[in-house]
């Protein structure tokens, strides 16, 4: 088989942060980094630093969002790159945008990239959406003439033709991304780089632009990668996964590998660092489900959510969400509740209970997101995979999952109509 056209090498790809502080806190540090750059040498803090892993406390004031990461990818290939929170992700497509540059390493890249990295990317918010059109292609390195000809495509794929005249600070959140997409993906780059900003457009445009990927890669010969959380869009569309695990590439190869491992690596240390999830108003104490057998329910027993946290505002309208999410990060359930009301909540300690029915779940892996929030309107604390359980069928020979999210079945009823 006659190898592809290479398109982007990476190679000892680092990019190091410091905690808390711009520069590195002291004048000394400063010019010491100062120093060694203007003689070519190394820069000192480089040598130390820990794993970017947003869980624990550490050391050093020093982390690797990326450390080492080196990888090819080939004219035409679908690269779908996943991982949990804080992996490194974005830090890997903002150097390969050029957002940021890397610490240590090279970017090699052999054609022209454009990027969807966050809504309204490269937009200006005065322009209208058709001046935008034509901005981002010159920015690509087209002519007019070029974005001329394309511009009834982008116009039309965006589903933005009423508002085309209208400066883009009027779009909502979706539209912009809808029109950031349309332009991104027609302007023709070599490199299409897609962050999870389409999981802000509704469920259409998100197969719409699915398949406008699948076109780029398949009928086009384009490249594309594509960071998301949702599984069943990585498995999908790509051809080949990377997973990103504390800023280190932990998986390079075939998609189902790839998500086998993944789902593995999120079952490692699920117990979550609770002392991440808080701030001045609200912190999350402790949650359970119930009733355990280890960390495995039976779908016949039901689940009891226990949720423990400290409130820290007086008369508060307080509203809790909670999250269920498979192992494919589909969020399968989402319901809330006020559970504190503003004529007799106080500062304290509080304990909720929520509760599922029996028999709900299918066996499988499942995480809980939480979200406390003001008036039903405002976020005020999100804690995204705050704990993990796993459902299985107990004392039972049926070891394997059925097809389906859901366990329960439909409630049949036969009725005679008439004897032939």
């Amino acid at each position: 088989m006659m190898k592809q056209k290479l398109i982007l090498k990476i190679e000892g790809l680092s990019k190091q942060y410091r905690l808390g502080l711009i520069g590195t806190k002291t004048l000394t540090h400063d010019l010491n980094r100062w120093f060694h750059r203007v003689t070519g040498r190394i820069d000192p803090y480089l040598k130390i630093g820990e794993k970017n892993d947003r869980s624990t406390t550490g050391n050093s004031d020093y982390v690797w969002a990326l450390k080492n990461i080196n990888f090819e990818v080939e004219e035409g290939e679908v690269v779908g790159i996943i991982g949990k929170n804080g992996a490194g992700k974005s830090t890997l497509l903002k150097i390969l945008s050029k957002v940021t540059s890397p610490s240590v390493g090279k970017v090699k890249l052999n054609g022209r990239i454009a990027s969807l990295l966050e809504v309204g990317t490269g937009f200006h918010p005065e322009m209208t959406g058709r001046e935008n059109v034509f901005l981002n292609g010159a920015i690509l390195g087209m002519t007019k003439k070029e974005i001329k000809k394309k511009l009834d495509a982008i116009i039309s794929f965006s589903g933005c033709e009423r508002y085309i005249d209208t400066p883009v600070k009027r779009y909502s959140s979706g539209m912009t991304v809808r029109l950031a997409f349309a332009v991104a993906a027609h302007l023709e780059p070599d490199i299409l780089v897609v962050d999870e900003v389409l999981a802000v457009g509704d469920i259409e445009f998100q197969k719409k632009a699915i398949g406008k990927m699948q076109d780029i890669s398949s009928s086009e010969g384009r490249t594309v990668l594509f960071v998301s959380h949702n599984m069943a869009a990585i498995k999908n569309l790509c051809t080949r996964v990377m997973v990103l695990n504390n800023g280190e590439l932990a998986f390079d190869g075939r998609v189902e590998e790839g998500l086998s491992f993944y789902k593995e690596l999120a079952r490692i240390g699920e117990t979550a660092n609770f002392s991440s999830f808080k701030n001045e108003h609200i912190e999350l104490l402790d949650i359970s489900v119930t009733p355990l057998n280890g960390k495995i329910l039976s779908i016949s027993s039901g689940i009891e959510i226990y949720i423990e946290f400290r409130n820290q505002l007086d008369n508060i309208n307080l509203d809790c969400t909670v999250e269920i999410v498979n192992e494919d990060e589909v969020v399968i359930y989402h319901n809330g509740a006020l559970v504190l009301d503003d004529r007799n909540s106080e500062r304290g300690i509080y304990r909720l209970k929520a509760e599922l029915s029996p028999y709900l779940l299918n066996s499988g892996y499942y995480k809980i997101n939480l979200i406390f929030g003001k008036d039903q309107r405002y976020v005020i604390l999100e804690a995204k995979d705050a704990f993990a359980f796993e459902v299985d069928i107990l004392g039972s020979s049926a070891s394997s999952k059925k097809p389906g999210i859901l366990y329960r079945g439909f409630d049949w009823k036969s009725e005679f109509i008439e004897n032939k």
